[in-house]
């Protein structure tokens, strides 16, 4: 984490890449448990969190300068843990746990993108000054 406001996007970046990490680990435990009698599909809460900070806010620049990143930081939570798709008591759907787990590394590579090309801008802006 970079310790200066000119850098919060790029540490607000970071967050929701840490948290994409931690849900590709989830994930990747949830297919690894997918035949285990009574286990019970875990996921990631990191956007809610996200949305609730920069929401109603007139200038997202600002807001985003102004986030604590200490109250930034995923959890980890059961999914459902009253529904089982099996007699078992398994609640893993592979086909939903392979589309998730797809869509996460998109939107971590995007992710880890954004924060590479916001690092250019300031590396180009430097070079002009």
């Amino acid at each position: 984490m970079i310790l200066s406001n000119a850098y919060n996007y790029v540490n607000v970046l970071g967050k929701a890449a840490d948290a994409s990490w931690t849900r590709n680990d989830i994930l990747a435990n949830n297919i690894a448990n997918a035949d285990t009698p009574g286990y019970k599909r875990k996921d990631v809460q990191f956007e809610t969190y996200l949305a609730n900070l920069v929401a109603g806010t007139d200038s997202l620049d600002e807001t985003v300068s102004n986030i604590d990143l200490n109250e930034l930081n995923c959890t980890t939570y059961i999914d459902q843990a009253n529904l089982s798709y099996r007699y078992d008591g398994n609640n893993v759907d592979m086909n939903t746990e392979s589309v998730e787990l797809a869509k996460n590394q998109l939107k971590y590579y995007t992710l880890m993108n954004s924060m590479s090309q916001e690092f250019s801008r300031l590396k180009m802006a430097m070079r002009t000054s």
